[in-house]
């Protein structure tokens, strides 16, 4: 990596450097961000199965 830096520095693309190191930030946030969007769906279908599940044995029960 430390060769790759200096010959992009050497060039004079440190612009594209610092591009590249936003973008590839932004695009891990957005993946981490939309895991654990899923996981939390995940969890509230299994909240609201729960209370499904409850709601049929109050009912059952009366």
């Amino acid at each position: 990596m430390d060769e790759l830096t200096k010959l992009i520095s050497e060039r004079g693309d440190l612009a594209h450097l610092a591009l590249f190191l936003w973008a590839s930030g932004a695009s891990g946030m957005l993946f981490w961000a939309l895991k654990e969007i899923a996981a939390s769906h995940k969890r509230f279908n299994e909240f609201v199965s729960e209370i499904a599940s409850l709601n049929r044995l109050f009912k059952r029960g009366e």
